[in-house]
């Protein structure tokens, strides 16, 4: 009977002991007497917003030094727009630090994300109309091998002048581009930097022969491409996406169209398109 006095004793003690240290570190008690009152934030950020930073984290604040969960706060600030990454400190006596890494889009993704400088897709925010980004899109588990391919088509199109616009994977591994000037590009699954270096390299002697502006070019043959040329220019804000008929190789009607087109189609290949 001593044994298990002794046995209980020993256990109220750790209890009146392990108690209030329980209690502190879970926010029972010491919220009012250990208070985190101070915010610093680091980082160069431009569009998140202080406001709303600072409504998200004074909840976890308010649980005291001792009871406040770092994660659950990063994770929370984490959630907000334009937020890539953050990280949660807390300094004795009062002062909870926050470490704010703030999205920097690279390029519009699909129709309604973002992609980061670090290659992060992100939901698009509110108020970016003014915002000017290429176009990009594909696979997400793609997004290395676009912007890749996006990268190498503006170094080899700049000396021409030409910006591109828009670089575009489908689900079946087909590329196509559209530049600056209008022109969209198809390149296919197979060999798509050499078939682009050898467009670029001939590019400027095509568009030197013709006085009609260039709609479309399929790179998908062998030995050449299939070049399709607006004959009348001044209908090209007509249409679709950048006006005018779709350039078709065998057509030269858009059905659909407020008006039709014709387009002259010159053929410079002895194959036909492989893919």
């Amino acid at each position: 009977m001593n044994a298990a006095l002794r046995i209980l004793a020993w256990l109220l003690a750790l209890a009146l002991v392990a108690l209030p240290v329980v209690a502190v570190v879970n926010g029972w008690i010491g919220a009012e007497r250990w208070p985190l009152t101070k915010l610093r934030v680091h980082g160069e950020f431009q569009r998140v917003d202080p406001v709303q930073l600072r409504a998200v984290v004074l909840p976890y604040a308010r649980r005291g030094f001792f009871a406040v969960s770092l994660q659950q706060a990063q994770d929370a600030i984490e959630k907000l727009p334009w937020v890539e990454r953050a990280d949660v400190r807390k300094r004795w006596p009062d002062v909870m630090e926050i470490s704010i890494v703030e999205h920097r889009p690279f390029a519009r993704w699909g129709e309604d994300r973002l992609l980061s400088e670090h290659g992060r897709l992100f939901p698009i925010p509110k108020g970016l109309d003014g915002l000017t980004l290429p176009q990009l899109g594909g696979p997400d588990t793609q997004v290395q091998e676009v912007v890749a391919l996006y990268n190498e088509s503006r170094q080899l199109f700049a000396p021409l002048g030409i910006e591109v616009r828009s670089l575009l994977m489908d689900r079946r591994g087909s590329w196509s581009l559209l530049l600056g000037n209008g022109t969209e590009v198809v390149i296919g699954r197979a060999d798509a930097r050499p078939r682009l270096a050898r467009f670029v390299r001939v590019l400027p002697h095509l568009l030197s022969r013709q006085q009609s502006p260039l709609l479309r070019a399929d790179l998908r043959y062998t030995n050449g491409f299939a070049l399709s040329w607006d004959e009348k220019p001044g209908l090209r804000n007509g249409g679709p996406g950048r006006g005018g008929a779709h350039a078709l190789p065998t057509s030269a009607s858009s059905p659909g169209t407020e008006f039709t087109a014709s387009n002259h189609e010159s053929r410079i290949t002895n194959h036909g398109p492989i893919s």
